[in-house]
């Protein structure tokens, strides 16, 4: 689940506290299940009520996904056996496949900002060289792909509901098991619930919540490895310390922004080691000189980094299709 490169100095925050863990399951999936409850009876008093209840909700959903993005790591509870039972049951509730994404999430810990290894468990970015050096139908694709609209609108749905419900006949069994199981359970719950409740009364308690949930999700995991002065090196010359510390953003969220996205904005701590538990992550960035000197990024920053598309290798940045186009005019050769 990523090295622990950074050993002794990061021992002493790897340690999960069952009480403190405890306590995030008391704030994210009690609070979600119980607010989840109050928008079924809420329906009977006002529409517009259960959509307000929605906005709450999604951010508790949002934080109960932290815990199942943890327990995937083995870093929420003190023992394996509890994490593994624990990501099971939040995976229900964001509908992610627990072995499976669990699989993946460890293989992008260990290629982020590799560029001979993107493709698993990251957004696909091409580099300047081969954006051009593809047809104009594949450009076109990919800018579909990369606009704001379809990457926040269509992406939050697509990567809630439709791709975690995607298996391949080469994956490993017990990976392709995972993924046929989730989508077993899910349905029965949907299905039981669908007829239990109504499915228009169902929809309207389980889609605005979830799908708001999605769209901060995506967004904070476009940010953490979206920046201008990301790091992007070839395997030769790359390093998982490297990648951590100037690849992974800390994005300095307001204090009630952070609680719901839980501390996942100090990702250069989480990728400099995946052991560290979310409750720890600002007390080990503040107590460590390491961290001191990684990208910062503001709420504003990360939002204008929506606009960056390409990596630049010359100069090892992201830059926008604008600034690429100066590049290519320029005729600056990029490796591919």
């Amino acid at each position: 689940m990523g090295q622990d490169t950074n050993g002794p100095a990061l021992a002493a925050y790897a340690k999960p506290q069952l009480e403190r863990s405890l306590w995030d399951i008391a704030t994210s999936v009690v609070i979600y299940l119980a607010l989840w409850v109050g928008m079924y009876f809420a329906l009977e008093v006002s529409l517009w009520l259960t959509l307000a209840l929605a906005i709450p909700a999604g951010a508790f959903l949002l934080r109960t996904f932290i815990v199942f993005h943890d327990c995937a790591h083995g870093s929420f509870l003190p023992s394996k056996r509890a994490n593994r039972w624990c990501g099971r049951f939040c995976s229900l509730l964001v509908w992610q496949p627990f072995a499976n994404w669990r699989h993946d999430h460890a293989v992008h810990h260990g290629s982020a900002g590799d560029l001979d290894r993107r493709g698993t468990g990251d957004v696909p970015t091409l580099t300047v060289s081969e954006y051009f050096a593809m047809p104009w139908h594949k450009r076109l694709g990919y800018r579909l792909f990369r606009n704001p609209l379809v990457m926040f609108g269509i992406g939050p749905i697509y990567s809630l509901m439709v791709m975690p419900r995607l298996t391949s006949r080469d994956k490993r069994p017990r990976l392709r098991n995972s993924v046929l199981l989730t989508n077993l359970m899910i349905a029965g719950v949907v299905v039981g619930l669908g007829f239990a409740l109504g499915w228009k009364e169902y929809l309207l308690i389980q889609m605005p919540a979830a799908i708001m949930a999605a769209t901060a999700g995506v967004w904070l995991f476009y940010v953490q490895h979206q920046f201008e002065d990301v790091y992007w090196e070839s395997s030769d010359q790359w390093s998982y310390d490297d990648a951590a510390l100037q690849g992974s953003s800390y994005l300095k969220l307001p204090k009630v922004l952070q609680f719901f996205t839980g501390n996942i904005g100090l990702h250069h701590v989480h990728h400099l080691n995946a052991r560290v538990p979310n409750y720890n992550l600002q007390r080990a960035h503040d107590e460590n000189p390491v961290f001191h000197n990684v990208p910062v990024l503001s709420l504003l920053d990360g939002i204008r980094s929506i606009r960056l598309k390409l990596i630049d290798t010359q100069n090892g940045r992201l830059v926008t299709f604008a600034q690429a186009r100066q590049l290519a005019a320029r005729g600056v050769a990029q490796p591919a």
